[in-house]
């Protein structure tokens, strides 16, 4: 059996699908609550809406209070892998331990599972992630900072959305508070 939920967040209405052997599915925000709930129907019509067990319902809140921009970890929640390929179970690893607020890139992922010439593939494999979120491949970037895809609902725009939640840089640049010792960071000298 799979069972499914929707509940609210501050992004919208996120839908989440799981079986006895954890998270099967996370569908980030469509249009509306209906279309999110027909996206999981279209790729597993066995699923019915359910109560979730304690270790999803923990879950669930986790991912409310990551979108209220709480650093929340998400990298032990219960995910079923089951059938998942051996180089996406591996890009899933390396993603999972990306903390809140840091990012990699595509190329940087590769070179930690072992194959440095990987970044497209890389890129195919969190394209095809089914735990959006949970397994956060909204924190690898392209090279020199720049977004890459995001195939969730709202695209990029959804990408750069989580990443500004989450306060992440997404460049080497400067931002408006480096230097600022508001923000903890040591004050740049002023000239005369």
């Amino acid at each position: 059996m799979i069972g499914l939920i929707l509940f609210d967040t501050a992004l919208g209405v996120v839908g989440l699908a799981w079986s006895e052997r954890g998270i099967v599915a996370v569908r980030l925000p469509a249009a509306t609550p209906e279309a999110t709930r027909a996206s999981f129907l279209a790729r597993h019509p066995d699923a019915c809406e359910a109560a979730p067990p304690p270790a999803i319902l923990d879950v669930i809140d986790r991912i409310a209070a990551l979108t209220r921009g709480e650093r929340v970890d998400l990298s032990g929640a219960p995910l079923d892998r089951d059938g998942l390929p051996d180089f996406q179970a591996r890009v899933t690893d390396v993603t999972l331990a990306i903390s809140v607020g840091d990012t990699l890139t595509y190329g940087e992922v590769a070179r930690r599972i072992g194959e440095p010439g990987a970044a497209q593939a890389v890129g195919r494999a969190l394209g095809a992630n089914p735990w959006p979120i949970v397994v956060p491949c909204h924190r690898v970037l392209a090279a020199s900072g720049k977004t890459g895809g995001f195939s969730a609902p709202g695209g990029v725009d959804t990408k750069l959305k989580l990443l500004s939640i989450e306060r992440a840089r997404t460049s080497a640049a400067p931002t408006l508070f480096d230097g600022d010792p508001a923000f903890g960071l040591a004050a740049r000298p002023r000239g005369n």
